[in-house]
């Protein structure tokens, strides 16, 4: 456990008390290029997102279906780099101070730049958190501790894999959240049986007082509202990404109606979420 606390830590109490699971919203920063991701990021908030997952393109993104692996490839095309993706948080902080930024991604780009002025950066920039999803526990030296002791979250994921024996490694200097991988796969491809993966969260919990964000495979404000009966938050990337290529213009810029989809689909998660309980 840490001994700092993030807006991470007063979004999950906050929701928390409003008997509502979190929205978490996943989106690959630089896609389709900086400025309209920029405007996406900016606009996820007022659209319902409690909390923001903000992709870090990588050339060999292994946990990630199609869907996210093009959108990595449309970012790094326009010239996308672990520096910009900083300075679109700190563009980002200049109107809002509140709502958390999680980035989310592997350790190659990370290490490239080196930890420590990534890490700086990060906490100058207003990042409250990391997933780096190809760093395991035995790893912690490498990232996971320096980040902690920089006030900042080390998020970590558990699967249908992870058992009773496994687990409390996984928890061990996890914060903020723990991130439940609904099912054993890739993003954004089957949709999981939401009875099982309750099933699975009740050992969890007990083992942890960590709120508990739920995702890959939920797409649809029904699949959202099926999954805030029983977890802490919801994560939603996939499906928000998909609008970009679905919207965007012969040159490769999003539309108005790219934002107009973002921002649509996003009330009606949220809405889905706050009635669900």
């Amino acid at each position: 456990m840490t001994n700092f606390t993030t807006r991470l830590d007063a979004k999950f109490e906050q929701c928390k008390s409003e008997g509502r699971a979190a929205l978490n919203c996943f989106i690959t920063a630089g896609d389709p290029n900086y400025d309209d991701a920029l405007k996406l990021l900016k606009l996820l908030p007022a659209a319902g997102a409690d909390v923001i997952e903000f992709g870090m393109p990588f050339t060999d993104p292994a946990a990630e279906g199609v869907t996210i692996q093009l959108s990595y490839e449309r970012a790094l095309a326009a010239g996308q780099t672990v520096a910009k993706t900083l300075q679109m948080v700190r563009e980002f902080r200049e109107d809002d101070t509140t709502t958390p930024i999680v980035l989310m991604g592997y350790y190659n780009p990370i290490y490239h730049m080196g930890c420590d002025e990534f890490l700086d950066q990060a906490k100058e920039a207003g990042v409250d958190g990391l997933i780096i999803v190809d760093l395991p526990p035995e790893a912690d030296d490498e990232l996971c501790l320096p980040a902690i002791e920089n006030g900042i979250n080390f998020i970590r994921l558990a699967t249908p894999t992870t058992d009773a024996k496994r687990l409390p490694r996984v928890l061990q200097n996890t914060s903020g959240f723990l991130y439940y991988v609904s099912i054993n796969g890739i993003t954004g491809t089957t949709t999981p049986d939401f009875s099982v993966v309750e099933n699975a969260l009740k050992p969890i919990k007990q083992a942890t007082d960590l709120p508990i964000a739920v995702g890959f495979g939920i797409r649809t404000p029904e699949h959202a509202a099926a999954v805030a009966k029983f977890a802490d938050g919801v994560v939603v990337g996939s499906a928000l990404v998909n609008i970009i290529p679905n919207t965007m213009d012969k040159n490769g810029k999003a539309t108005a109606e790219t934002f107009e989809q973002l921002t649509n689909l996003t009330k009606s998660l949220k809405q889905a979420i706050i009635n669900a309980r």
